[in-house]
């Protein structure tokens, strides 16, 4: 009895020493993010990402620190309010302030790479069981 007790009184302590990151999930839909978003540099073309397959910059992907792989998400630049949907497969950025890295094939469609850096909301789509993309009607 006095072991499952402090067991239990272990468990309650650590889980509160947890840290207080978002915790993403494959079904967190609607989640939304705001700060700013930049493009890989061309020396990273071809190699290979977090997520096993090699990086194409005309591709319409993505780096995400904490996104599952396969999350699809809607960027939207704020300034001019143009938006492209990128499937996450890599790890990153990993530069304060930034959230979400794009393919200059993605950044491209939101606004000329010369910006080098642009502020946008990420918003997470819902993905069914067949791969289909619908936006979450949740607001």
């Amino acid at each position: 009895m006095i072991k499952a007790l402090l067991i239990s009184l272990s468990l309650a302590i650590l889980a509160g020493c947890s840290s207080s990151q978002t915790n993403y999930s494959a079904t967190s839909t609607g989640i939304r993010e705001q700060g700013n978003a930049s493009f890989y540099a061309d020396k990273y073309h071809g190699r290979l990402t977090a997520s096993g397959e090699k990086f194409d910059q005309q591709a319409m992907t993505a780096a995400h620190k904490q996104l599952p792989f396969n999350s699809k998400v809607k960027v939207t630049n704020t300034a001019n309010n143009r938006s492209v949907v990128v499937r996450v497969n890599d790890r990153g950025p990993f530069i304060r302030g930034r959230i979400i890295d794009l393919t200059k094939h993605a950044f491209e469609q939101l606004a000329e790479p010369s910006s080098g850096v642009i502020n946008v909301t990420v918003k997470v789509l819902e993905v069914d069981r067949q791969g289909r993309v619908r936006l979450s009607i949740k607001e």
